[in-house]
């Protein structure tokens, strides 16, 4: 089994940040990368993507959900709602693996294969491995300090990477505005 990912984002002030560690471990004990990235830029830089669960498998899906934002006017909201019905209904892609953490201007979703579009509470969403831990942090952090979303979002996943073992320190992170907070 291979094992791999936390992904935290966070809507505060503004902005959203979608952060992801570059861990990918194999068993129980071996990590075959330490790089990886997790989070990208999709429709033309409009939505970003974060992905937990077989890289491959989620791969196929933001190809998907790309065709969703497309036949949808770029609405994430509506494309998402649309991409998760295939996703669950689907012969094929319900079988795929995969956790998504999406978002654009207007806000972010967590996306799943059991037929899932969830809005977070408090603007924060964590997932993959290192979820529980990411999440604690960030709403901590999201009601006691004034910190932006990206420092958020860094910092939960460092907290992450403290304790679990499929977690480390190698961030990468994508940003957008929000255009209504």
């Amino acid at each position: 089994m291979i094992r791999s990912t936390t992904v935290v984002g966070v809507t505060r002030d503004g902005q959203t940040s979608l952060a992801a560690d570059g861990q990918v471990t194999f068993g129980e004990a071996t990590i075959l990368k330490r790089s990886a990235r997790k989070v990208r830029r999709i429709a033309g830089g409009r939505v970003i993507l974060g992905f937990a669960g077989s890289v491959a498998d989620a791969q196929a899906l933001s190809d998907r959900l790309e065709i969703k934002l497309d036949a949808h006017g770029g609405s994430l909201r509506r494309a998402a709602v649309e991409f998760v019905k295939d996703w669950r209904t689907d012969k094929i892609l319900r079988q795929l693996n995969a956790m998504i953490l999406a978002a654009d201007s207007e806000g972010m979703l967590l996306l799943s294969g059991d037929g899932n579009v969830i809005e977070p509470d408090e603007g924060v969403a964590a997932i993959g491995s290192g979820g529980p831990y990411a999440l604690a942090a960030a709403r901590s952090l999201v009601r006691h300090t004034s910190l932006t979303a990206e420092a958020i979002a860094r910092e939960s996943l460092l907290v992450a990477a403290e304790i679990c073992v499929y977690t480390n320190d190698q961030i990468i992170q994508e940003n957008l505005p929000l255009t209504s907070s």
